[in-house]
């Protein structure tokens, strides 16, 4: 029987691909991107059988907001939990300006599973460093909202991610700063 991290990399990558989706700055397959989240989480240490469903969750951290697939795809396929996972890093739609959106989705995290603030956080590390590499002008706009995001994280998450992505945001603003010089 195949195990539930398996499959839901395999769902990941049918549902990325089902839409030929490309990582913006890069033009590689966008499934790079949740790959790279798993590999962040792993590097950390945490037990696959303990963690599965955060594992599960990372591949498909994505999928509902990108693709086809829906939240009750995800339960129905992978369950309450791992949806419930998948809800809390799937921005919300609403009214106003992306400050606004931002927030709003930013704040969510105050009430997200564990599971929601470190998958939340390895994405942040994974997507700082493209950011700033290829897209200057909006890496400003983005780091920005990430310190506001990462105030709320760094209160439940694993201490390690929290550090790793307080470097990246570090790092990145550093960057700009050299680079605008």
């Amino acid at each position: 029987m195949i195990d539930v991290i398996k499959m839901a990399e395999i769902y990941a990558r049918a549902a990325h691909g089902a839409i030929n989706q490309r990582r913006k700055y890069t033009g590689e397959p966008y499934i790079v991107h949740p790959q790279e989240v798993v590999r962040i989480l792993q590097n950390i240490g945490f037990n696959d059988k303990v963690w599965e469903e955060m594992y599960a969750a990372a591949w498909l951290h994505d999928v509902v907001e990108d693709t086809f697939l829906t939240l009750s795809c995800i339960e129905r396929t992978f369950g309450y939990d791992i949806s419930l996972i998948v809800d809390f890093l799937t921005d919300r739609k609403i009214e106003g300006n992306r400050a606004v959106r931002k927030k709003y989705n930013a704040d969510r995290f105050k009430d997200a599973p564990k599971e929601s603030i470190n998958i939340k956080l390895a994405d942040l590390i994974s997507n700082t460093s493209t950011i700033v590499l290829y897209d200057k002008v909006f890496a400003k706009i983005y780091l920005k909202e990430k310190e506001y995001l990462l105030k709320i994280l760094e209160e439940r998450g694993e201490f390690l991610l929290v550090n790793k992505a307080k470097i990246s945001l570090e790092e990145g603003l550093k960057l700009l700063k050299e680079g605008s010089k």
